[in-house]
């Protein structure tokens, strides 16, 4: 016979160990020895009959209690079985599998690697997967929660009533489980949580849910693991160190949207059939996303995400982002998502606070709370925490085929005393201020990475000097294959935005990259964050009139895709949108009836298909051999000019740089090899808006005045504010 105060505890919510109350209990003595006892919690039923997996009725349930306890004793096996017919209070009835009958959820294996911080798919048995126990079919719910009195699966399967489905505490490895029978995809669900101290939290998204509502609602969706994306050697080549990478920053609810509908947005069918051809049609051979993890504010662009993986119900459910990933590879595009393992926010169903107490998120506020977007700092010191977010790296690249993630805000990472004054951060266990743990973390998820997923990429937003970013963990780096290169982005953006009269007393600004352009696998980013918050377009940081704003970033876009390193272009550049971006509104899409904005899509769509059929320009990036100055020095004339090589020595590419509207006459350059050069690409042609000013017949021939301490020189004329690409070929 159940004891009052179990009931009681069970009635209230508030007993932390369910099982040993609920469901089939063997009766060890007495009259009824041999024979099993069945009790369930039933809110809102009139009366409970047991019976057999065969239909047979087993016995009747006495009421225990009034909001719904039933208790009885049949003649089953504890193991047997069974099934609940109930009559409910509004007349009607159902039969349903009792989930207290059920076994641990859980294996050994996973528990043991939970437990360890260690398990590299903890997707795979956590959260809500739908699967079938014992012939039934329903939904596996696990979530983490060590320091909780009770955990309860709250949905709209029971009214979200936390009395109904408490959960089966794991103390191994701190997880609640619970089986629930008839539960299936597209259930919506939350947990509720008892804290320690007996207070009920408001109702937590779960951390692994694989789809979530729509914000403004909050609730996590069952949803079935994505298939899982076999390898692909094509993938790994495109992702290569030597091989064309040139990205196409994209926030997807501003690409652009439909007016027709509301100014809603595109969802993922029809963003496949419109940006990954502008994209491919374009010559980018990669996408890059902003984060599409769910995210409550629109306002954050995705960088404040509360389901790391559930893709944003925005653009529709995952099953269409699978389709959107298959269709980018279709076409030849590689995918890279923008990753926030930075921080978290403060939502109240979010991570912060998850149990009663600061479960993923560092306790101290010097070390858990991010001054500057007012968010939650990562706990990873704890393996659990960092546990969940390697596992969550090769979610998106196993579970969808994503080429690479960019992992957002590195820097923030990597200090402790990151955007802190003194007195505001702890140093780490050396007195030092870097963040050890967040470094062995990041070490550690690209290392898992290139371990289970070898053909994928990994990304550094990183602002600062710290060394060897993109150099392998082995030889003392953190393992990246990329690296942000932040100086070149802003050193040549305060030099293009200088009238041209000063731009000679700043040449160093467009030559300094190459001082430490080895030093790291850079990618060359102009990315959104160069075109918000009252920074203004790229268009808009040129200077002069109208015409000269244009030609200023025709040649700056000629110097880009010139320079050693990868390259990225944030949406609306590649035309020159006039205002800077705003996250809710489509980029203006009518400028291209304008031929000045015309012109430069037409000019970055043949840098891209110049890049991609140039070796020189690609395969030896991040070596010194792949580059070679001419002349850095020619400040009076704002003229740079360099060599760009290949693996073969049979061609490479010259290139010179005019940052005045003046045109250069007879310009006499030094060349290493005598013969023909020919001009490949000329920012200042006609067709993208420019002058049409070149060198007679598109070629000059060396001759055998040394120059620039080369042996041989060819005579050009220098267009004014261009860029002008240069082919030898043997």
């Amino acid at each position: 016979m159940l004891h009052a105060h179990d009931v009681e505890m069970i009635c209230s919510a508030s007993h932390g160990d369910p099982f040993a109350v609920l469901g089939p209990h063997a009766v060890a003595d007495g009259p009824m020895a041999g024979q099993t006892s069945v009790r369930c919690f039933l809110p809102g039923a009139q009366s409970v009959v047991v019976e057999s997996a065969k239909g047979k009725s087993l016995g009747p349930l006495t009421r225990q209690h009034a909001d719904g306890c039933f208790e009885g004793v049949v003649k089953a096996l504890p193991s047997a079985p069974y099934r609940l017919r109930v009559q409910w209070a509004d007349g009607h009835s159902a039969t349903i599998d009792d989930p207290y009958r059920f076994p641990i959820v859980l294996g050994d294996m996973d528990v043991w690697l939970l437990g360890e911080g260690t398990h590299l798919r903890p997707y795979e048995v956590l959260g809500a997967q739908p699967s079938v126990m014992e012939g039934v079919a329903g939904t596996r719910f696990a979530v983490w929660a060590p320091n909780a009195a009770r955990v309860s699966v709250v949905g709209d399967f029971n009214f979200w009533d936390g009395r109904v489905h408490p959960m089966r505490l794991r103390r191994e490895c701190g997880v609640w489980e619970l089986f629930l029978p008839g539960v299936h995809a597209g259930a919506k669900y939350k947990y509720e949580i008892r804290s320690q101290d007996g207070q009920v939290l408001p109702a937590k998204a779960d951390p692994y849910a694989l789809q979530a509502e729509l914000r403004p609602a909050t609730a996590s969706i069952v949803a079935t693991l994505p298939p899982f994306v076999a390898p692909s050697s094509a993938r790994q080549q495109a992702n290569a160190l030597d091989a064309p990478v040139s990205i196409y920053e994209v926030h997807l609810g501003s690409w652009r949207r439909n007016t027709e509908e509301d100014n809603r947005w595109l969802d993922w069918e029809e963003l496949g059939h419109t940006l990954v051809p502008y994209a491919r049609d374009m010559g980018f051979t990669h996408l890059e996303l902003l984060p599409i993890s769910e995210h409550p504010f629109d306002g954050s662009w995705g960088y404040q995400p509360v389901g790391m993986y559930a893709p944003t119900a925005r653009f529709g459910d995952p099953a269409g982002f699978v389709r959107f990933v298959a269709r980018c590879h279709a076409e030849g595009i590689g995918l890279i998502l923008d990753w926030v393992p930075a921080h978290f926010p403060t939502d109240a169903h979010a991570l912060g606070n998850f149990d009663g107490t600061h479960l993923y998120e560092n306790a101290d506020p010097r070390e858990g709370f991010h001054n500057d977007w007012s968010t939650l700092i990562y706990n990873l010191g704890r393996t659990e925490v960092s546990n969940f977010l390697v596992g969550n790296s090769l979610y998106w690249l196993e579970r969808f085929g994503v080429d690479g993630l960019r992992v957002d805000a590195v820097a923030s990472m990597l200090y402790r005393d990151y955007s802190r004054q003194a007195g505001e951060w702890i140093p780490n266990v050396h007195g030092g201020r870097e963040n050890l743990e967040a470094i062995a973390f990041l070490k550690r998820m690209n290392e898992v990475v290139g371990v289970e997923r070898p053909q994928a990429i990994t990304l550094a937003e990183e602002s600062t000097a710290f060394p060897s970013v993109s150099r392998p963990t082995y030889a003392g780096g953190l393992g990246f294959h990329y690296k942000w290169n932040m100086g070149w982005m802003h050193d040549t953006l305060a030099y293009m935005a200088r009238d041209p009269i000063y731009r000679k007393h700043h040449q160093g600004e467009m030559s300094f990259s190459l001082v430490y352009a080895f030093n790291e696998n850079f990618v060359l980013p102009i990315s959104h964050d160069e075109v918000v918050h009252g920074k203004g377009s790229l268009l808009d940081k040129m200077p002069g009139d109208r015409w000269q704003q244009f030609a200023n970033l025709r040649a700056f876009m000629g110097y880009m895709f010139a320079h050693p390193g990868k390259k990225l272009l944030f949406m609306g550049c590649e035309f020159a949108q006039d205002r800077e971006w705003n996250h809710d509104q489509s980029l203006d899409w009518h400028l291209l009836e304008n031929a000045p904005h015309a012109g430069v899509q037409r000019l970055v769509r043949d840098l891209n298909m110049l890049y991609r059929a140039t070796p020189a320009l690609y395969q030896l990036d991040f070596v010194p051999a792949g580059f070679e100055w001419i002349e850095h020095n020619d400040a009076e004339h704002s003229v740079l000019s360099f060599i760009r090589r290949g693996v073969k020595d049979t061609s490479f590419i010259v290139v010179v740089c005019n940052f005045t509207p003046s045109v250069w006459n007879a310009y006499r350059l030094g060349v290493p090899q005598p013969g023909t050069y020919h001009e490949r690409l000329n920012t200042d042609s006609a067709h993208y808006g420019g002058s049409n000013v070149g060198t007679a017949l598109g070629a000059a021939t060396a001759d055998d005045t040394a120059w620039h301490g080369k042996p041989h020189s060819i005579v050009l004329t220098l267009p004014p504010l261009a860029t002008v690409l240069l082919e030898w070929k043997a």
